[in-house]
Formats: structure tokens, sequence, C-alpha cells
């Protein structure tokens, strides 16, 4: 610190100071541009501090402000005194003044970058300085104290005719730089010229005030201003910096922008970030308000009178129309609570306290449209009004985007009431009802109004899958819909609309099995319904989008066959009906479907009684075992694999297998399995063609383990049969045809074996067109999916069912022809499969009750003692096979048979190749050969199985029984003895269950069993 006196403070703290003459120094590159300065508020006017008179400093010539360029005369003063001792560490701003940053603000308070601290500049002798004052300590700073707002006052007189300089403050206390900056504390400041020079001085910025540092005492006047030299360069420059009290740095470093390098230029910073997200959240306002003022509530769409679907034959003669809306709207006073509730809480609990859209499920179903990711819901109730009843049915982004505004515009207009009410009157429940009112009457022939808890929740039910959901229509589908039945009546209880004990109570109510719909009456709506199915299934098209109507079908339904299909039903079967005098006539129902071979194509079909009286076809459904008709995929897929007998013996059409009843199979780890042949009957040793024609359980059961049940699953599928069949399982039983395929899967299975192994999807439509418009199907896609070799060979074992087996009643066709028959268990179903090389057709006969639709067995129906696949079911085949190819000329089959198939062989030791049939006063000859056999499908009633499990007691050696009357070794159940007393059987006769252990029958190795751990069920024969 310099020695140098103090000034002598005057009565305000400070004494300006004079400043000591001395040249001016020229500012030198390396201190840098100048930085502008800003007024602001609590900052000193420009001008403020006027430069003393004299020329210009040492930075060369100058031009005034407002004269021409003038020489500035000698010895002007170029930089004011500084005293070292006074060391300012924060001097504050001058009023008027901002505080800009400098290059050089990292240096010392009392150093200059370019400068030597010690030199000090003297003012121009004899010239009298003109100090520059802050404001009084009670005096406002305020830029408005300035009259003249951003101009500066006169300077001094000589500074008129060109540049100045001067000292900067009193007593020379800061540097003003002949660059237009004021260095303050080793900070340098900017100062502006005066852009008025003949503006008068403001007295408030002669004052100079106490400043107190933000961390010191008060600061004097040189710590206040700063230290600097004024010098102008080229104009005038304002110099004064003065402290305002505010106890913060007036100068700031200037902050260095740092260069993003590397992976970081790529990354967003958080400005775009924060800037995409803001922008994107104003797109999306204004795309919402352009799209609310855009999108109107249209007029109601066509469901109000939306066209007709018409159906046509395959000759374009009309087959049905369904333009016939079964719809009756009601308010919603006419609709039972209970309803009300029951579809609330099945498709919107929240009803009546949301709004009219569920953003997050509307946006999904968007997404997933528009990637093509399937049909996607999760509307409101207001959003399925919309559709409904403004809109299309496709599922497009443009329909969900209307519908949301729609949605929203209704919710604002109508009443949450009216939404629910139009809702309910314009949704589909399944049999061609729309509104609940329809539904009403078509499940429980009731109106809306009588609707109870449980029927409410079923209809309720509906509305998610109205086609599957139908228990009647689709009683495989029952869990399902049972399923969704019990979820509708718990969310009535936890929302409060149903009692827990009245839950507790309701039972499923099961619904009616008819239909009123005078437009779809006899065959008509059977086969709609399978046209529709088929469009479903082959995803042609939407049951949304048909239903809107407006489409021409031309089906592959050939008119001639179809009614020659109800003629063949009418005169076989619905003719010998007696339902007044016999109630198990009452059960009878039949389902039939004729495929041509080569095309694929569905030429007739027969679905039941009446569609108005039996809703559901019988021809589709998936609830009745298959029988017997299954075991031809057994061989053919022994054939297809190459397969061998369990002593290696390749299996062909004269492979020889144990026929025995109750027969264990061999080779099998699944656990012991001994099926039952029809009515208990042992054939001994027979071959694969005769266990054919007599459809023996036990040899197809072990021929199913040779093969391997997984290949002949596998086999079936390649056929036809879908993989989803009911009950079709990978056990040895399969082959006795456990499986409840419908009679239209069989008869495309059928179907493949005809066409030599090849098989196409069966078809149901030629055409569909819409406004002129074809529409495209599915490609029938023909492979071969087992060798020819394996379909002829199965053809040539199944021509022989025909010539001499169980189906000799299918002859009465007039054509080469071959078949299987079937019978279901407890005869609650009977089956004949057959074709020629033209024609593949599958009739089934069921027995159902009209009422429960529970299966039913057909015992004395028609007067006979039973039904069998050989009797109704053979005869319609043939009645409707010839008629249908009447014109048509007569073709055999056209057979490559497996090595040695053609041969018939007859097993050693077979006389007549009849197996003995007990119970039926047929006499064993002793020496193996059964006499006076008959064809076992005829059998009566009287022979059927019984569960009794055990005879009166044990045959002997000699044909009686012993006087234990214990249960036999076998444990298979049989029919009622029918010999002599206590149960057993007279000499030479048969045991009536299957006899005993090995050696223990009655003298005919072709009556007794092995030992055979169980039985297997009596199903199909």
């Amino acid at each position: 610190m310099s020695d140098e006196p103090q000034p002598k403070q005057d009565r305000q703290g400070w004494a300006p100071r004079e400043p000591e003459p001395g040249p001016a120094r020229r500012r030198t590159p390396q201190e840098g541009p100048t930085t502008p300065s800003n007024n602001g508020p609590g900052k000193a006017p420009r001008g403020s501090a006027p430069a003393t008179s004299g020329g210009p400093g040492r930075g060369g010539p100058g031009r005034a402000a407002d004269g021409p360029e003038a020489t500035p005369p000698p010895g002007s003063p170029g930089k004011g005194a500084s005293d070292p001792d006074e060391d300012s560490e924060d001097s504050g701003k001058a009023p008027g003044d901002s505080a800009p940053s400098s290059a050089n603000a990292d240096q010392g308070p009392d150093q200059d970058p370019e400068q030597n601290p010690e030199e000090k500049l003297e003012p121009n002798p004899g010239q009298a300085s003109n100090p520059v004052q802050g404001p009084a300590p009670d005096q406002d700073s305020s830029p408005e104290q300035d009259p003249n707002p951003g101009q500066n006052p006169d300077p001094a007189p000589t500074s008129r005719t060109g540049t100045t300089s001067g000292p900067a403050s009193a007593g020379g206390a800061g540097k003003v730089v002949g660059t237009g900056k004021v260095v303050d504390a080793g900070k340098v400041v900017d100062a502006e010229q005066s852009s008025s020079p003949n503006a008068p001085l403001d007295d408030s910025t002669r004052q100079l005030r106490t400043v107190t540092p933000g961390n010191g005492p008060a600061a004097t006047a040189g710590e206040a201003v700063g230290q600097g030299v004024g010098q102008g360069v080229g104009h005038g420059v304002d110099a004064a910096a003065v402290a305002d009290g505010s106890g913060k740095q007036a100068k700031k470093a200037k902050r260095v922008k740092r260069t993003r390098t590397g992976w970081r230029r790529i990354v967003p910073t958080w400005r775009m970030v924060l800037g995409t997200f803001v922008l994107g959240i104003l797109l999306l306002a204004g795309l919402f308000v352009l799209g609310y003022n855009m999108v109107h509530i249209p007029e109601a769409n066509a469901a109000a009178t939306k066209q007709s679907n018409v159906f046509l034959y395959a000759d374009g003669s009309q087959l049905a129309r369904d333009g016939e809306v079964n719809r009756e709207n009601v308010s919603l006073a006419q609709v039972s609570k209970a309803a009300q509730h029951a579809v609330l809480a099945a498709e919107d609990r929240d009803f009546y306290s949301e709004s009219a859209i569920d953003p997050k499920a509307t946006l999904r179903a968007a997404w997933n449209t528009a990637t093509g990711k399937g049909k996607q819901s999760g509307s409101t109730i207001t959003q399925q009004y919309v559709k409904n009843y403004y809109l299309a049915q496709e599922q497009t982004v443009t329909r969900k985007v209307k519908e949301f505004f729609i949605a929203i515009k209704l919710d604002r207009e109508e009443t949450k009431a009216h939404i629910l009410e139009g809702y309910l009157n314009t949704s589909y429940f399944g049999r061609n009802a729309y509104g609940i009112q329809a539904a009403a009457q078509a499940y429980y022939g009731v109106d809306a109004d009588e609707l109870t808890a449980g029927q409410g929740a079923y209809l309720a039910s509906l509305l998610n899958a109205p086609s599957e959901y139908d228990v009647v229509a689709h009683p495989e589908n029952k869990d399902a819909a049972l399923a969704r039945w019990k979820y509708v009546l718990d969310g009535m209880v936890k929302e409060g609309w149903l009692s827990e004990s009245a839950r507790a109570k309701t039972t499923f109510p099961t619904p009616k099995q008819t239909v009123v719909s005078a437009g779809m009456s006899g065959q008509r709506g059977y086969l709609v319904e399978a046209v529709k199915q088929y469009l479903y299934d082959s995803e042609v098209i939407e049951e949304d989008t048909l239903r809107a109507g407006g489409y021409r079908i031309t089906t592959t339904l050939q008119k001639s066959k179809q009614d020659a299909f109800v003629k063949a039903v009418d005169d076989q079967v619905m003719d010998k009906l007696d339902k007044k005098n016999r109630s198990v006539d009452k059960y009878v129902r039949v389902g039939g479907v004729s495929i041509d071979p080569k095309s694929g194509k569905v030429l007739a079909m027969y679905g039941g009684i009446d569609f108005t009286q039996q809703y559901y076809n019988n021809a589709t459904r998936r609830d009745y075992q298959v029988g017997s008709t299954f075991k031809p995929f057994v061989f053919t897929s022994a054939v297809q694999n190459n397969s061998v007998t369990q002593s290696g013996t390749p299996i062909t059409p004269n492979t020889v297998y144990d026929g025995s009843n109750v027969r264990p199979v061999q080779g099998w780890s699944g656990g012991a399995y001994a099926p039952e042949n029809e009515d208990q009957v042992s054939y001994g040793d027979v071959t694969v063609r005769q266990a054919t024609d007599k459809s023996v359980n036990s040899v197809y059961a072990q021929m199913a383990v040779d093969v391997g049940p997984q290949r002949v699953e596998q086999t079936a599928i390649d056929l036809g049969v879908p993989e989803s069949t009911p009950d079709m399982e990978p056990y040895p039983s399969i082959a006795l045809g456990t499986a409840t395929a419908s009679v239209l899967d069989m008869a495309e299975a059928y179907a493949t074996l005809a066409n030599h192994g090849r098989h196409g999807t069966y078809a149901l439509v030629n055409k569909i067109t819409k406004d002129g418009e074809k529409i495209g199907l599915p490609q029938q896609n023909v492979q071969q999916v087992v060798t020819r070799e394996a379909a002829d060979t199965t053809t040539s074992v199944l021509r022989s069912v025909v010539d001499s087996g169980t189906a000799t009643a299918a002859q009465a066709a007039g054509r080469p022809a071959a078949g299987k028959t079937g019978t279901a268990e407890e005869d609650k179903a009977a089956w004949f499969a057959g074709y020629t090389p033209d024609l593949a057709t599958v009739v089934a006969v069921m027995g159902q009750d009209p009422d429960t639709g529970v299966h039913k067995p057909l015992y004395g129906a028609m007067g006979l003692p039973r039904i069998n696949g050989g009797g109704a079911p053979a005869e319609i085949w043939a009645q409707f096979t010839k008629a249908a190819l009447k014109g048509t000329p007569v073709t055999d089959f056209d057979l490559e048979l497996q090595e040695g198939a053609g041969e018939v062989v007859i097993p050693p030791g077979e006389d007549t190749g009849e197996p003995s049939a007990p119970g039926k006063g047929d006499e064993d000859n002793g020496d193996g050969s059964p006499t006076g056999g008959e064809n076992t499908e005829g059998a009566t009633a009287g022979q059927g199985q019984d569960n009794g499990g055990q005879t009166g007691g044990t045959p002997g050696a000699d044909g009686g029984t012993t006087a234990g009357g214990g249960p036999t070794d076998g444990g298979a159940t049989g029919a009622p003895p029918t010999g002599g007393p206590g149960g057993g059987t007279p000499t030479g006769g048969t045991g009536d269950s299957g006899g005993t252990g090995d050696g223990g029958g009655g003298g005919d190795p072709g009556t007794g069993t092995g030992d055979a751990g169980g039985t297997g069920p009596a199903l199909s024969f």
C-alpha cells in the first residue's frame, strides 16, 4: 500500500481527490474489446460522470458526438490518479449502469493486466477537476431522477470540440480506459458515450454516498468508484462507476460455454426434451380442439334401416334372406333393474360415474388395429352405443377417432339413461335377436321387464360372444359361458346391485331350445348359420361387419341335392316317428353333410327338424361321440407309418389279431386297458378286414397301441379332423371313437380318403360380393396328406364293410361304395360314414331331450329295439346318394393298394367267419368256430351292456357254474344272462360276462378272456 495521505471527507462522507497530471495511456489490444453498458433501475444515468476538459488521450484523435474531427489540445490528461492504499473489493454499480463481466475480472482489485499499478495519471495543471458525486444516502438513485433518460449531461467545455479525457471520479478513484470500459477493482465495466453533449448535468449524480460492501465496512470514494483513468477514442466516454450498497458483487465473470463432444452431441439436452414435450402437448391439444369442432354427431346409421344379406344356392336361386331384423325397441323403464345392472356389471361398471371415453383402452384398441394385431375393444358403453347406432362396424382408426369425439359430445348432450337405453336396444345377443327385448323372447320367452338376475346375467354374457356363449347351439362352450355368467353375477354383488344371499340362490337359467324366426324356418336357418360360421372361421369377414348387411353370398350348396337329403331323412326317419305314442321318438335328431371329394365343396347339409324349433345345427355340433367311424383312421395311420404288430408282423388288411372280448392290450404302459366288444362278443383270431367288417373293439384298441396313439391322432388331423376336437386324446381308446367330432368334420376326413389321400379344407361359399365388388375367399390348397397307398388300402377294407359287413344297407345306393358304421355309448348316437368315387356323405342319428338338451339313448325309437349305424343312418345315406348321383355315370374306385392287400385271407380254423354272439341262442361247436352268427349291429336292446360286473357263478370245465358264484376274473360287464338258472349257461353255451381266466371258459377259446385288469368303456361298435 502507498503512504499517500487519504483525502478529506466532506459532510456526506467523501471528499473528491484532485487528479494527478499525467499523460493518457493507449489501450493495448490485449485488454480486449469493450463491453457495452446497460442502464437499469438502481444504476446511474448515462453520462453522469463527464470527463474533464482536455484533448484526446493517447488513443489518438477522436470526434465529438456533434462535431467534426478535432485535434485535442496538448497537455490533456489521459489517466486519473490511483490511490494504492484504497482497496475496492466490491465497489458496486454507478446509478444507471449495469455490471458487465470482463475478461480481466479475475485479476486483483488494484491492477490492470496491461498497466503498471504504480503508474499514476496527473490532471492537466490549471484545469479544474469536475468530480462525480454519488447520490446522498437518503436520496433515491432511480433513473427516474434523470429528466432526460438515456442522455448524458453536458460535458466540460474543453470537450466540445473533440474527444474528452479526464478523471472518472473524485480523486481519480477509478480507471477509465480509452476503449470505453471502466476498470473497477480489477474488473472492466462499460462506459457509454454521451448521446447529448449539451444536456445539463444532473445534480444527483454529483453526489457520492457511502457504500457498504457485502463483506466489510463503508467503502471509501476510491473503493466505490474504482480505480481508472478516462480516455476517449473516437467519441466521448462516460467514466463513472458508483457503488449502490446492495452488498452483492457488481461484476460477474463471463460464463464460458462448453462445447459438446463425442456421444454427448447426439443426446438431446434437457431443454430439447422439455421443448419437445411442451410442443407435443400443445400439438395434441390443438388436434383435440380441431377434431372436436370438425366431428359432429351424425344421423343414425344403416343399423336402423340396415340392408339384407342374400344367400343363394350354387345355381343362383335364392336360399334365404336375413334382412328381417329381429328387434323391438323398449324404454329403459321396460327393462328390469336386474337386467340393467347385469349389463353394466358385464360391460361398464362405472358407467354412471365415468366420462364417455376410456382413453387408455381407446388408444390401445386404435394401436392394435392400426398395427394389425386384431380387433380390440375395451370401449365404454357410450362408445359401443356410438359404434352401434351412428357408425359402421369396421375396425379402423378413422372409425375409432370419430367414435371418440362423438362419444364425448353425446355424453354432454344426452343423459346416461338415454345412452343406456339406446345401447340395450341396439346390441346383438345372438339368435338373430337385436336388442334386449328380442333377446328375452328368443332365449326365455319373456319380456325384458320380467328378466331375473340370472337370466339378465346370461344375456349380458352373450354380449361378449353371442355365437360362442349360446350353450344350446354350442354345448361344448358351456364351461366358458358359465364362467362368464358367474363373473357378471359377482360383479353385481361387488357393486351392491345383488345381495350375497340372492347370489347364492341363483342357479344357471338354461335357455329354451326353440326360437321364432319365420324367415329361417326349415333347413334355411341351419344353412345360413353354417355359411356365416364358415366366413368367420375363414376370416373372410367379421361377424359385426356381416351383420351390417348388404352382402350377396353364393354358396356351394346344390338345391337338388339339398332337397334329396331332406327327403331321404323324412322317408327313413321322420315319417316313422310316433311322438304321441312313443316318447323316445321325441328325442330323435338327424344331422348330415355331403361333400364333393375332388373339390371339397359342401353340396348338401341337413341340420335338424326345423330351425325355428331346434336352433342348433346337428351337422356342425361337436358333442356326440363318433364311435367306430374313427377306426379307419387307425388303419390308415398303420399303413402310412409302416407299423407292425407286437410280434413284428406288418399291419395289412390280412394281419391276424385276437378279437376276444375284454382282451387286455399289449405294449401299453399307461395302465391296464381291456375294451369290450359290442354285446360282449368274442371273435377269436380275425383279420384286420374281418375286424373292420364286424367293428371289433379289442382288435382296433391293440392296433392303436401298435401304431402309436399319437400317430393315430396326427393322421386323423391330417385327414381333416380338427386338432381341437373334444376328447380326441392319444390313448388306446382313441380307436373306439371317444372323440366328439362333428358330422361336417367326419365328412371332410372321409372325403380325403375318397380323394386318394389328398386333402383340402371344405368350402361352403363360391362367391361373395358387396355393392358389386367381389370379396376374396380362401384358397383350397389341396395337399397329399397321406400316401395314396394308405388311403386306397383303407378304401379297400371299407368296401368290404358295405359288401359283407355291418353296412350292407348302403348297397341300395346302386354305386360302388365304401364306409363304416359307428354307435356311441349307450346308443345315444348312430353313425354311417361312406363314399363313392364322386360323393362323400356322413349321416348321424342322435338322441336329445328337446326341453333340457340332455343326450338320450335311442332304445325303442321308431319302434325298433335299437338304432345302430347299419340301420337308419346307412338307409338315409343310400337313398340320398342314389338320388344325388342320378343321371351321372357309374364309376368304380381306382385303387393303388398296399402289397398283398388285394388278397382276402381267412384265419386258420375259421370255417364261416361268423363269431359267436352270446345271449342270442347261438351254439358253440366246441372247436372254436361259432355257428349261427349274425350281424352284431342288429342286436336288440336286450343284449345291451349292463353294469353288473359279475355273474351268478364261475363257469366250470363242463360249461356249468361252480357253487361259489363269485365275480369273474375278467371283471367285465355284459348282457343279462339268458342261459340256465342262477346266471350260469347251458352245456355248450357261453358265459354272460366274458367268463373266467385262461382255460376257464366252456371249452370255446373265443368266449373266454385272459386275466384282464379291467374293461374299457362300451363306446362304439
